[in-house]
């Protein structure tokens, strides 16, 4: 089972607490050391301590969010003087905060810029703790600390955008999913009247040519002008039916297809033989409204669909995982009970007890008026 992705904000947050954590870390054991002396050296070092967390901290939150700018290269600048002036005016205990350095470099400047400070950064680093008088194999550490505090905070922040590129991409494709059934749409329309208007359209033209010398003639073309103008209208019935009744096959076909594009684990529902045409019709539209709330209101990885029948009634039920964030209201469930409403049938929605996003629309099988 994948796991469930909160909302792109709660990420980044979560990112920012736990890489501000992460820092404070690098701080303890040197900031003890100074609280047990003089006290102007215990403020001293817990002020910068304090800032280059809040520096950190801003650093990764403009980075997740995309907000890099000058300000935030001149914060890393901060950061950097401050963490290797620490070991240098306070001793070996504050080399951990050199580490803060790499991880700021990585994901405030590109990466060809990136990747050579940060390599600069470690040989500072490690010469640093060999001139304070450190052991070669502690310095070690901390020169090879460096490009592994620079990697996982890389990482860590990649990770936010592609989060953010994934619902983008969902959002993309169930736009471009309603656009493209705009097209069809149109392009039916068009194929269908397109010859018969033309065609009314001359027949006008000659009749009214013909005005003047033919009144007969004029008489036969106006019937037959109506006789195509009823046809054109018929055919555009035609047309608009066949786009509103529906195939509950075709429709959990379609659904399955666009949830798997949209990364939503989707299995096929086998449905019932011998349904009537107002079930397929009036079921057909609640899986187009259903995978639209997922698509559009849920952070679902994972929707069931299955179709039931008891002889008197057929049953839909589509369950996602994203209940949190799934739309239980609005306009197009409102709308959705009104047309199970006409047919005698009725639908109930919302959270369900073990967290998923539950649908149960019924239909009876007999059309009542």
């Amino acid at each position: 089972m994948r796991p469930r992705l909160p909302r792109e904000t709660a990420i980044v947050m979560f990112v920012v607490a736990l890489s501000t954590a992460a820092t404070c870390g690098l701080f303890l054991q040197g900031v003890a050391d100074a609280v047990a002396g003089p006290p102007a050296r215990a403020t001293a070092a817990t002020a910068a301590a304090l800032l280059v967390v809040v520096l950190q901290a801003r650093l990764i939150w403009e980075s997740a969010n995309r907000r890099i700018n000058a300000r935030s290269r001149a914060a890393l600048a901060v950061i950097a003087v401050v963490c290797f002036a620490l070991p240098l005016a306070l001793g070996p205990t504050w080399n951990g905060a050199m580490l803060a350095v790499a991880g700021m470099i990585a994901v405030t400047l590109p990466e060809r810029l990136s990747v050579p400070l940060v390599a600069c950064a470690a040989l500072l680093a490690s010469a640093i703790t060999l001139g304070i008088g450190a052991p070669g194999l502690e310095a070690l550490f901390v020169g090879l600390g460096l490009p592994v505090a620079g990697l996982s905070a890389y990482a860590t922040v990649w990770l936010c955008l592609a989060v953010g590129e994934l619902r983008d991409a969902r959002a993309e494709l169930a736009s471009r999913a309603v656009g493209e059934e705009r097209i069809r749409f149109a392009r039916d329309l068009h194929d269908v009247l397109g010859h018969s208007l033309q065609a009314v359209a001359l027949r006008a033209e000659l009749a009214e040519r013909l005005l003047d010398r033919d009144p007969a003639r004029v008489r036969r073309e106006l019937a037959e002008i109506q006789a195509m103008a009823r046809g054109a209208v018929q055919e555009m019935r035609e047309v608009v039916r066949g786009y509103r009744i529906t195939s509950l096959r075709t429709e959990l076909e379609g659904a399955t297809a666009v949830l798997r594009a949209a990364g939503i684990d989707c299995a096929g529902a086998p449905l019932p033989a011998d349904l009537p045409r107002h079930v397929h019709e009036t079921l057909g539209w609640v899986v187009r409204e259903a995978v639209t709330n997922v698509l559009r209101h849920s952070g679902a990885t994972r929707c069931a669909m299955a179709v039931r029948s008891d002889g008197a009634r057929a049953e839909l039920e589509i369950v996602n995982d994203g209940a949190r964030r799934s739309a239980g209201g609005g306009s197009g469930l409102a709308g959705l009970r009104e047309r199970l409403a006409a047919v005698g049938g009725a639908l109930h929605a919302g959270p369900a007890d073990d967290g998923a996003f539950r649908l149960l629309a019924t239909v009876p099988l007999e059309e009542t008026g």
